[in-house]
């Protein structure tokens, strides 16, 4: 039982800090990024299993992490609040062709992300062909352009 709970910590812990991180954090991951991610995961491990290293317990830690995350899902679908709070709502960052500057800097977005964005998306070319910009919760930035540019 000692695993569950550990497995639960671990779980919630790693919840709370990816989202305190900022949404963008993962949505554009450098190899250092990566690497990080490796450690953590080695960490979280060893946190999770102790000394126990059997398959029974690899299973439980295994059902346990699996239906934390069914249980939040569940959660997330049935209380669009608590969605909100696990994964955050869009955050505009552009609005009516004026760059949201105290937004992009507590995002830590920058003006050439949004661009690369909307050169992907609909092949603009400057900010001033953008209507409106957000960054959405999986940390993806969505471009509305201009209508007529």
């Amino acid at each position: 039982m000692d695993s569950v709970f550990r497995g639960l910590i671990i779980y919630l812990f790693l919840l709370v800090v990816f989202r305190i991180s900022g949404r963008r954090t993962l949505s554009k991951a450098t190899t250092f990024d990566l690497v990080l991610l490796l450690i953590i995961s080695e960490v979280t491990q060893e946190a999770m299993v102790d000394s126990d290293h059997s398959i029974t317990n690899a299973v439980l830690l295994i059902l346990t992490l699996v239906m934390m995350s069914l249980g939040l899902s569940e959660l997330k679908q049935h209380f669009p609040r608590f969605k909100a709070l696990i994964e955050g709502n869009s955050v505009m960052i552009i609005r009516n062709g004026k760059v949201l500057d105290e937004r992009l800097n507590e995002l830590r977005v920058d003006k050439d992300e949004i661009l690369e964005a909307a050169r992907a998306a609909h092949g603009l070319e400057s900010l001033e062909q953008i209507k409106h910009a957000f960054v959405e919760p999986n940390g993806e930035i969505t471009v509305v352009p201009v209508q007529g540019k």
